[in-house]
């Protein structure tokens, strides 16, 4: 029973490192993207575990064999991250950073956003995996990565307070009337998309500050000369 419970701690802790990294990840992105371009595509990042029981009652519900190994490859939603964004666009902008790393493998992408569900849910799914580097070994742990729009996540949280409230058993005009949302709010993000970029290109173009700031760093300044002696660094033959 000891030997076990080790076992059970270090396969929930390997989930949680998981997690971690994903979300290192995410963050380092989302900064490094507002640094160079003024804006990020990420909005809110939030992240889950799956309890030992939620684990379990899956397995048993899914017919899995109840033991670790057999859980860890078939059950690949334990650790799960969900991104929101502003825009239709950045969902694949995002899906493309992470997919980038070199350390991600994504073994799956199921994009509910071009071919939404009939209920009318929207999302971008990926299941990754990722190298966690224990004591005595490196352990590949798949993680559930969802990215959406902020109005798909609107949606997306009623429809789960709908289904709780009635057990799963929605009237079918409710039905109806939560894939008319899912339309609207679909309609709403492209509309918004539009606007946003109209905006952009109407922003004049001005030259860059001598001063760079950065959240973390203190602000340090980029003379012009400095950055003629770069360029010229840079052209010129080693």
């Amino acid at each position: 029973m000891r030997e076990l419970k080790l076992e059970l701690t270090r396969f929930m802790m390997s989930y949680k490192f998981a997690t971690d990294e994903i979300l290192t990840k995410i963050n380092i992105l989302k900064e490094e993207f507002s640094a160079i371009h003024d804006y990020s595509p990420i909005e809110h990042v939030s992240s889950r575990l799956k309890s030992p029981e939620g684990i379990l009652k899956k397995a048993i519900r899914k017919g899995h064999p109840l033991e670790l190994i057999g859980i860890r490859d078939n059950i690949q939603d334990i650790a799960g991250i969900r991104i929101t964004c502003s825009f239709i666009s950045d969902t694949y902008r995002v899906r493309d950073m992470l997919a980038g790393q070199r350390d991600v493998t994504v073994l799956q992408v199921k994009d509910y956003i071009r071919e939404p569900k009939a209920n009318g849910y929207q999302s971008l799914h990926l299941i990754v995996a990722i190298p966690v580097f224990m004591s005595d070994r490196v352990q590949p742990v798949t993680v559930e990565i969802q990215i959406r729009t902020i109005a798909m996540d609107f949606w997306a949280s009623l429809e789960h307070k709908i289904y709780y409230k009635y057990n799963g058993a929605v009237p079918d005009t409710l039905v109806e009337d939560l894939r008319q949302a899912a339309d609207a709010a679909n309609r709403l993000d492209v509309k918004m998309e539009l606007l946003h970029d109209q905006v952009v290109a109407l922003e004049p173009v001005t030259d860059d500050a001598d001063l760079f700031s950065f959240d973390g760093l203190p602000p340090f300044p980029l003379p012009k000369g400095l950055l003629e002696s770069f360029m010229r660094g840079r052209s010129e033959p080693s």
